[in-house]
């Protein structure tokens, strides 16, 4: 009898390819807006995977990771001094304007670590020597600071090359490799004092505290003792990406608009496929007659189109997230705009793409219990 389901559902080629096209452009539509969502809140919390650290100790008034409020040079001393801190070290980061080759300036996010310890420093070095930070006047830069400062040059700003920030030389010493910043801003290294030298001088300067726990000791309790002895705000990675997440769903459009992309997606879907998978119903309610004249009941006709409905749905769901892998990673630009296919993306989609295939199995499974079986008796 499945069997004799599957070949009522290809013998009608129409039906059969428009059903399978709906549920296609519902997945890749619910896919492609999701996955390029996610890859923006993953630019939001880009800083933390650039300069890591444990505990991220901040203003009390900050609330997320790409805002800053001056704290004291003082403080740093006072988080050293908790108990469970196995040490601490003052961060500075600000947006600054560094000056390309034909004389354009160009902002960048300027960091600076601590020159002991390079704590915070980035992940991936791709040439030159990180240590040589510790020298006068010298920069550790990323690619997309190379293509922006590059503006003017014959070849493109590398080791050695040097230029502007804030009226100030910077000498190159290290090219990186980091995420794209959520604002587009490229990154720059440099020593702590280094960066206090580039960024112009006001009464606070120190931006954040970068914390390590004691050995035996999880950076959340090291993070609450710090807030209760100091009265700053500590936050350890995962809850300082959840506030910065949190932060932009509530003050920003940027859920709002792409929620609606997607639930569009999904009422097309619903749409489509429920329309067409009645129709296709209407259209075999004669075969149905007989099978249900013949004794099949209720429950297997119920099975018969739901078999009908995930199979439309598993190979549309198919189709979907692969035009969409091939849209995000093929057509797009590299990173322009951010496209991150996760596995939770992934479940979203199949659930979405789940109840669309049962609200339409539903439609036919509610005609065809109401369907009398002397209808193929009928002329």
């Amino acid at each position: 009898m499945y069997h004799l389901a599957l070949k009522m559902l290809m013998g009608d080629r129409a039906k059969y390819v428009m059903l399978v096209g709906g549920l296609t452009f519902a997945a890749l539509l619910m896919t492609q807006q999701n996955s390029v969502f996610q890859g923006i809140l993953s630019w939001t919390t880009s800083h933390m995977r650039n300069s890591r650290a444990s505990i991220w100790v901040v203003e009390k008034n900050v609330e997320q990771v790409n805002e800053t409020k001056a704290m004291r040079d003082t403080d740093v001393n006072r988080v050293r001094s908790v108990a469970g801190v196995d040490f601490a070290v003052p961060f500075f980061q600000s947006i600054l304007q560094a000056r390309a080759a034909d004389g354009s300036d160009k902002p960048i996010q300027l960091i600076g670590l601590h020159a002991a310890t390079l704590v915070g420093r980035p992940p991936v070095m791709v040439a030159g020597d990180l240590e040589r930070l510790r020298l006068p006047n010298t920069v550790v830069i990323d690619q997309l600071a190379i293509q922006r400062l590059s503006i003017g040059r014959p070849k493109p700003l590398g080791l050695g090359d040097t230029f502007e920030i804030n009226d100030r030389e910077a000498r190159v010493v290290g090219i990186c490799r980091t995420e794209r910043h959520f604002f587009g801003y490229p990154y720059v290294f440099t020593s702590y004092d280094q960066a206090l030298q580039f960024a112009p001088r006001q009464r606070k300067m120190l931006s954040m505290i970068l914390a390590e726990p004691k050995p035996g000791l999880t950076a959340e309790q090291v993070a609450r003792t710090i807030e209760r002895e100091t009265g700053l705000k500590a936050f350890t990675v995962p809850e300082f990406s959840r506030a910065t997440i949190d932060f932009i769903w509530r003050n920003t459009g940027i859920p709002a608009s792409f929620m609606t992309t997607i639930i569009l997606g999904f009422v097309v879907g619903v749409a489509v496929s429920g329309q067409t998978f009645y129709s296709f119903v209407l259209e075999n309610i004669r075969h149905l007659g007989a099978l249900k004249a013949m004794g099949a009941s209720n429950a297997l006709l119920a099975r018969m189109l739901l078999l009908q409905a995930f199979t439309v749905g598993l190979i549309g769901y198919g189709i979907g997230i692969g035009l969409a892998a091939v849209f995000g990673y093929a057509v797009l630009p590299a990173g322009q705009p951010p496209f991150l296919l996760d596995a939770r993306t992934m479940i979203i989609t199949a659930v979405a793409i789940v109840f669309i295939c049962i609200f339409a199995a539903l439609l036919g499974i509610r005609r065809v219990a109401k369907l009398e079986a002397a209808i193929v008796f009928r002329a």
